[in-house]
């Protein structure tokens, strides 16, 4: 790793149970996210990557750099070599109680696929992980949803037409889905260092825990409704608004913050600008879908809950993030259950999760590894007491 700036940092009481909000913890090579400008991937804006092949994503966070044409070939056949998923894991895959939720499903399914094909290597199980999970994924979509028996992976394809192809959605379109979900791949990949879900991934494998285990723990941070389930969540919220009138919008999402209720799909931790990655995704709803009602009604409310926020001055990014128009897109193109969003995102930051871990593990302190994550906790309330007295 190149040389780490100087930080100062005083902790005060302040700085307690805010879930260590903006205390440095570590470093990230792979992403960043600034306050004005939003996320980028090794120093590119999200912008400039959105449309670019999945490969590219994926070579970029492990390597650091975006591939030549012949590395992107590499990657490609990589990704078709490393792809193929057991008979066994994909029995245990099917067979799990698909009464669950798909977030559920998945996290265990990062399990199987680490029971029956680890090597113990980082770096290894990261780009196998990549590769197997979109055949893991395709399996829980269609044994959840009944829709058949399950489609044999093509991977010369490439990867996300593959991942489309093995889905064999019902009635979907498959070039429209394979574009739509090739940028949502690249928006959704990494987003810096300190999100919950890729925290605890590299908190679980700072413990010498394997990288299907980690990963695992970090899928089920991002399962909550504060993080990556926001989506599914916004989602709902957009199909209770129900108006493609920005100013009923307006009207309904004011009352709704006047009753105390929340307003999903806007702000951010770090952003205090509208998120580049949902003016990308209104740009592809503007192309795939414009006249599907709930990508209006999004539209509506992106400006509604623009208006209604800023009159709170308590709220510092009115502005919509990248889970307030995911779900419209997913929607439209025929993903009907909010309760898959999160598995989708999931898929997507596998990469970035794993490309951290992978630097955390073997690039950091001149390849010895971040120490185990040990914070301090402060005793309080906590009276010396007797059992005799």
């Amino acid at each position: 790793m190149s040389d780490i700036p100087t930080i100062e940092f005083t902790i005060t009481n302040d700085n307690l149970d805010t879930g260590l909000r903006g205390y440095p913890v570590g470093t990230c090579e792979t992403s960043y996210v600034d306050p004005q400008e939003g996320v980028s991937y090794v120093g590119y804006p999200i912008a400039e990557l959105a449309f670019s092949p999945a490969e590219d994503i994926i070579h970029l966070l492990f390597n650091k750099s975006l591939p030549t044409d012949a590395e992107r070939k590499g990657v490609a056949d990589d990704i078709a070599e490393r792809s193929e998923v057991s008979a066994e894991a994909l029995e245990a895959i099917a067979a799990m109680p698909m009464s669950g939720h798909p977030m559920d499903l998945f996290c265990a399914a990062i399990q199987i696929l680490g029971m029956t094909g680890k090597t113990d290597d980082y770096y290894e199980d990261a780009l196998n992980l990549v590769a197997r999970i979109p055949t893991a994924l395709a399996v829980i979509f269609r044994q959840r949803e009944g829709w058949g028996e399950r489609i044999p992976s093509e991977p010369s394809r490439g990867y996300v037409n593959n991942f489309v192809h093995m889905l064999g959605m019902p009635g979907g379109d498959e070039a429209a889905l394979t574009r739509l979900l090739s940028v949502y791949y690249n928006l959704h990949a990494d987003h810096g260092g300190g999100n919950l879900s890729t925290f605890t991934g590299r908190a679980v494998a700072s413990g010498l825990a394997d990288m299907y285990r980690s990963m695992a723990s970090g899928m089920n941070a991002l399962a909550g409704p504060r993080h990556g389930m926001a989506n599914q969540d916004a989602f709902k919220m957009v199909r209770e608004v129900d108006t493609e009138d920005p100013e009923v919008a307006y009207q309904t999402l004011k009352q709704r913050l006047a009753d105390g209720g929340l307003i999903f799909g806007f702000g951010h931790a770090v952003l205090r600008q509208e998120d580049p990655r949902a003016k990308v995704q209104l740009g592809v709803g503007e192309e795939l879908c414009p006249d599907d009602h709930w990508f209006k009604a999004v539209k509506a409310v992106r400006e509604g809950g623009i208006r209604a926020l800023k009159e709170n001055p308590k709220v510092s990014n009115p502005y919509p993030n990248v889970d307030l128009i995911s779900g419209s897109l997913v929607n439209a193109l025929g993903f009907t259950d909010p309760d898959y969003y999160t598995t989708l995102f999931g898929w997507s930051r596998i990469s970035g999760i794993g490309a951290q871990i992978v630097d955390e593990r073997t690039r950091a302190r001149n390849g010895r590894g971040v120490a185990i994550y040990r914070p301090r906790y402060i005793p309080i309330n906590q009276p010396q007491r007797s059992i005799d007295g």
